[in-house]
């Protein structure tokens, strides 16, 4: 006779298991967007390419590209075979044939309605780089890819100075990766605090919307845990949250203050750092990443404290509030979506 197995867990573990098994769903359905988008725009490109080939333009290319659509339709009715969308097409070929392998990459995976407004705001290639691969590792919508450019987000964050000491304390092949993927400032508006929280209470906001943190660190950052327990000479130390990003093959420890950066934070991250690479790091993964995340920073006091520190630390602001330019457009897009009163 089999005997019933019978097992209970707690809330906490309930709820971690659901988290990952969300977050494996989340995962695949991106992927296959991906690959959708991927397969669409490639038949996209090879029929722009043709049409470049061919030289058409205004005049005699336009009545070539109305009867290629009327046929093409007839043969691919869902498709998308349009005069306006073919000569898409062709624009999105002549733009980037000759860019950056990293920009074709990129734009290749974008939905197209997101690639027909980039061909629309005529932005140079870096730009487009920069909003393509924000618009992948967000998820952003056509919209908000909108409001983004809108927003001229692309020159606000090149003006941010980069405080870390990664080109010093990182191997010379991660460092350009690393400035890319750690930012100088985080937007937590999705918490929806509008009064003073103490650091615990952040930390717990942040891991209840795990996801949206995820997504606003960016692409290849994977949760552990919050208060993660390290024992070392029988003392006990707890970060706030650790990752570990696959891209970097790191570790990294996220450090929450609420208030201003004060140059100890900088000790007790290299102590962290320098425990987690003794007692966590694999054999194979680089140095340990720390990020102490504040709610305001002067990049002097930055600079300074992290002047003969040979760990890998970087220093954040954090915002709890949308700007008020997204907050506005944001609002306006929820009052559109809704549905007229009859």
């Amino acid at each position: 006779m089999n005997k019933e197995i019978t097992t209970t867990i707690d809330d906490n573990e309930y709820s971690l298991i659901l988290q990952q098994a969300v977050a494996v769903i989340h995962s695949v359905r991106t992927t296959i967007a991906r690959q959708i988008n991927n397969t669409v725009n490639s038949a996209y490109w090879n029929i722009g390419k043709l049409l470049f080939d061919k030289h058409l333009e205004g005049g005699y290319g336009s009545g070539v590209v109305k009867r290629l659509s009327v046929d093409l339709k007839a043969e691919f009715p869902d498709m998308g075979l349009s005069p306006r969308n073919l000569w898409y097409m062709k624009r999105y070929y002549e733009l980037y044939y000759q860019a950056d392998i990293k920009v074709q990459q990129s734009v290749a995976l974008l939905p197209w309605g997101h690639n027909t407004l980039l061909i629309d705001k005529e932005l140079p290639l870096e730009q487009v780089l920069f909003y393509s691969q924000e618009a992948i590792q967000k998820g952003w919508k056509k919209e908000l890819l909108l409001n983004a450019i809108k927003m001229n987000t692309y020159a606000i964050r090149q003006q941010q100075l980069k405080s870390n000491n990664f080109d010093v304390a990182l191997p010379e092949s991660q460092v350009d990766y690393a400035n890319e993927v750690f930012r100088s400032s985080y937007n937590l508006g999705f918490l929806g605090i509008t009064e003073p929280v103490k650091e615990l209470e952040l930390e717990k906001r942040l891991v209840v919307k795990i996801k949206s943190f995820l997504l606003e660190l960016g692409r290849g950052f994977s949760f552990i845990g919050n208060q993660y327990r390290l024992e070392y000479n029988n003392k006990e130390y707890f970060v706030d949250m650790l990752f570990f990003h696959r891209g970097l093959r790191a570790l990294v420890a996220v450090e929450l203050k609420i208030g201003a950066f004060q140059a100890e934070y900088v000790g007790k991250m290299n102590l962290y750092l320098s425990l987690l690479d003794r007692l966590e790091k694999g054999a194979d993964e680089n140095p340990s990443i720390g990020i102490i995340l504040c709610a305001d920073k002067n990049h002097l006091d930055v600079e300074i404290a992290l002047q003969d520190v040979n760990k890998p630390i970087g220093v954040a602001e954090y915002q709890l509030l949308l700007p008020k330019d997204e907050l506005q457009a944001l609002i306006l897009q929820e009052i559109n979506s809704k549905d007229p009163i009859n």
